[in-house]
Parts: C-alpha cells; sequence; structure tokens
C-alpha cells in the first residue's frame, strides 16, 4: 500500500511533531513517521529523568502551535531566576571578592515575567502530539520505522518496515543524533567526543519549589541544579528536581556504581551550599558529551533538524531549543515556496533554511564550547581571566542583559555589535 504525502517527517520527538503541527496548520499534507509508541502522562508518576529548559522564545512557539496549553495543563514549572558561578578552589580566587565571580540574571531586570519553564521532555512530546492529533492534515504512523528511502527527480520514496510505502515532495531527518535519516541520505558529519559524560538524577528535596535555575563550574565540569514541581501530599513539605553532574567517565561510573543513600551523601558533599536538602532520588542515568553537526543539512529531497542536524554540548540546555528553531526557520520557507509555486525540495530553498540556520548553530556552539574549555580547567591563567568576566558581566547589566535576553528566546536577535564580533572569531566556520 502507498499513500501521497506533501511531506513525511521521520522522528516524531519533540522538534519533529513541532514541525509536523506547524506545517499541518499551514495546509500542508503532513506524515509523522516514528517507531516508538505515542508519549503517555501519567500525573500520579515520578518525573520524565529527561527534562529542558524551554526558552521564552520556545514557549512563544509551542503557544502558536497549540500544545502550550497542553503542557500546561500538565505540569510545567517557570524559573525567574538564573545564576552561574565558578566554584574552582584555588590560591588566584583570593585576588577577587567571592561575589566577583557570581552572575545573576531574574526576570525582573529583563523585563519579562519569567525566563522560561523546565518541562519533562515526554511532557512537552506529549503536548506536541495533542496539537499534532488536532490537524486533520497530519497522519501519525507511529510503531513502524523506516527502512529505505529512494528518491526520483519527482518525489523521495519511504518505506516502513512492515512494508507500507509513504510518497512525499520532501522528507525530513527528525530522528535524532544517531539519525538513520541523515545515514541514508548519504550526509557525513563532524563529531567530536568530549572528555565528560553527565549523571542526571531525578530528586525530591526538602522545601517548596524554587524559581531559581543555576550551574556551579568545577574542574571536573559543572554541576546543576533545575527546579521542578511540589512532590504533593504523599510527601509534605517536599519538591521535585533534577540534578546534573559532569565528570569524567570514570567518576560517573563510580558515581553509578553508589546506593541512593550513598550517592545522596556525596551530592550534598560535592554541589554548591545553594543546593537544597535532598530527601530522595528517585531515577538516575547517565550519557555521553559530544558536538556533533551534519557536513549539509540536506541532501536531494531529504532535509534535517534539529539532533540529526546538530548536537552541541548540554551546557545551557540549548538542544531542544536550537531545534525548534529550525522548525519554524524551515515551517516559514516552505510556506514562502510553496506561496510562490516552487518545487518544495528545490535547491534554493532547501539552501536557503542551511545558510539562516548553519551560522546561528555554529554561534551556540561556539559558545558553549568556549564555556567548556574556559571552566573545566585548573589553568591560573585562565581562572583568573574567567573570574574577571564573571565580574564584567556583573559590572555591565545592560550588554550582559542583552545578551540573555537573545540566549533566552525573548529578543530575535543579538545586539549589532555582538554579531559582528561573533562573526569574525576564528574557526566558527570549521564548526
Amino acid at each position: 500500500m502507498t499513500q501521497a504525502f506533501d511531506i513525511v517527517i521521520v522522528g516524531a520527538g519533540m522538534v519533529g511533531a513541532a514541525l509536523a503541527t506547524g506545517l499541518g496548520q499551514n495546509g500542508f499534507n503532513v506524515a509523522m513517521v516514528d517507531r516508538a509508541p505515542a508519549p503517555v502522562f501519567d500525573p500520579e508518576a515520578a518525573p520524565d529523568i529527561r527534562v529542558s529548559a524551554l526558552s521564552a522564545g520556545s514557549e512563544r512557539y509551542l503557544q502558536s502551535l497549540g500544545a502550550w496549553n497542553h503542557i500546561l495543563n500538565m505540569r510545567a514549572t517557570p524559573y525567574r531566576r538564573l545564576a552561574v558561578w565558578d566554584e574552582t578552589d584555588h590560591p588566584l580566587s583570593n585576588l577577587l571578592p567571592r561575589t566577583a565571580n557570581q552572575v545573576e540574571f531574574d526576570a525582573a531586570g529583563l523585563s519579562t515575567t519569567h525566563l522560561g519553564h523546565i518541562v519533562e521532555n515526554s511532557v512537552t512530546q506529549k503536548g506536541l502530539w495533542q496539537a499534532a492529533e488536532a490537524e486533520s492534515s497530519v497522519t501519525i504512523l507511529a510503531g513502524d520505522g523506516v527502512s529505505s528511502i529512494t528518491q526520483t527527480d519527482e518525489l523521495a520514496t519511504v518505506t516502513l518496515e512492515n512494508n507500507e510505502q509513504l510518497t512525499a515532495a520532501l522528507v525530513v531527518g527528525a530522528d535524532g543524533g544517531q539519525s538513520r535519516v541523515r545515514d541514508m541520505a548519504g550526509i557525513g558529519a563532524t563529531r567530536n567526543q568530549y572528555g565528560q559524560q553527565a549523571m542526571v538524577i531525578s530528586v525530591r528535596y526538602q522545601g517548596g519549589v524554587q524559581n531559581i535555575t543555576w550551574q556551579g563550574f568545577y574542574p571536573s565540569g559543572p554541576r546543576a541544579f533545575l527546579p521542578l514541581f511540589s512532590a504533593g501530599p504523599d510527601y509534605p513539605g517536599e519538591s521535585r528536581g533534577s540534578l546534573v553532574w559532569y565528570d569524567s567517565p570514570e567518576e560517573i561510573a563510580r558515581l553509578k556504581s553508589l546506593s541512593h543513600e550513598a550517592l545522596m551523601i556525596e551530592i550534598q558533599q560535592s554541589f554548591p551550599a545553594e543546593l537544597p536538602h535532598i530527601t530522595h532520588i528517585e531515577s538516575r542515568a547517565s550519557f555521553p558529551i559530544a558536538r556533533q553537526h551534519a557536513k549539509h543539512y540536506s541532501a536531494g529531497r531529504i532535509v534535517l533538524v534539529g539532533d540529526a542536524a546538530h548536537t552541541i554540548n548540554p551546557l545551557a540546555g540549548q538542544g531542544v531549543n536550537l531545534g525548534f528553531q529550525d522548525a519554524q526557520c524551515l515551517q516559514r520557507i516552505l510556506k514562502e515556496a510553496r506561496r510562490a509555486g516552487e518545487n518544495l525540495a528545490g535547491p534554493s530553498v532547501l539552501a536557503s533554511y542551511e545558510k539562516q540556520r548553519r551560522p546561528a548553530n555554529r554561534r551556540m556552539m561556539f559558545a558553549m564550547d568556549a564555556f567548556y574549555h574556559l571552566f573545566s580547567n585548573q589553568v591560573p591563567p585562565l581562572h583568573l581571566l574567567r573570574n574577571i568576566g564573571l565580574g564584567a558581566a556583573r559590572a555591565l547589566p545592560f550588554v550582559r542583559n542583552r545578551v540573555a535576553r537573545y540566549a533566552m528566546g525573548i529578543d530575535d536577535e543579538l545586539p549589532a555589535v555582538i554579531r559582528q564580533l561573533t562573526a569574525r572569531l576564528p574557526g566558527l566556520n570549521q564548526l
């Protein structure tokens, strides 16, 4: 059996589901394919260990798709403050006051009500599936993966594992960092494996839901706290949160081998004093950290979005926000192409998408790499440099806040002077 569509999206995660919904709203006949079943939400269950810090810009996009209210009806935690500080213990620290190595952003200072929301990935995905299901022109095909993709001058044919075939003018790979669509298109990728791994720990802590998310930087890597929601009547006076601990693979393996009780002791001893008292560990998982960038974003009638096109160091949780920006950009370009009567997979159409998104993704990759290399060491000159940098950020709130408004999606562009500086940074085009 063969079904015909305008666009087939392979991958129904957060970015793929967002793009399917947006294209459906614009009148495209879309198929969204994923081997995994539909996401589920149980309000009584412990939180998904995978969470994201959705920026204000992503929130606006999700509102436009009709998904945001679905998400709020499940659970999402706004944060109004974001703090960063250097926790390296080094003699040079004595040259500067303790407050010089701390920067805190707050919503009031950025003229907004909040900086973003901490949301479980499964909740965001569920809300987007609900929005997609409301679009009559979106067909969701869950439970079957893709076995092959062939292309001709006229169309692409996607063959599913159940032998069903889908034809379309364009195929979108939204199937993550290990994208099979990218491989099937013959698109290579550059990959840089970092020396660290990250462990994510879902916890309960004593006290009310906090409105701040923070990262303390150590030579072995950052340690972060993300607030979630109240633990409910079963655990009075407690709230849920997510911790992220970056360290060497050997240290992460050691931490994973500990009992929950022993790990709680390690957390309280190793995290900054700002961490609330941990009462219980719900779950934990670890993953390697890598920067990866597709050599091209398209090949023939196949185009890539989200992690299929790029993965970055997750220091600031920008991965899914970049993916949503990809989806918004591609959605807008395809809408314009159809209005102009152009081929949806035309070289100029897909080149326009890459021309807009590759530089933006490179800038974020460069910023995350700069943070990684600047903070993950004890080299005295770099230690002094990063403390001076944090001090300068405190002393120049106008510049700091303008950059923060862009990073959090409140403003659409960096200030012109910052754009000019980043455009001239050496090595940026090689990322």
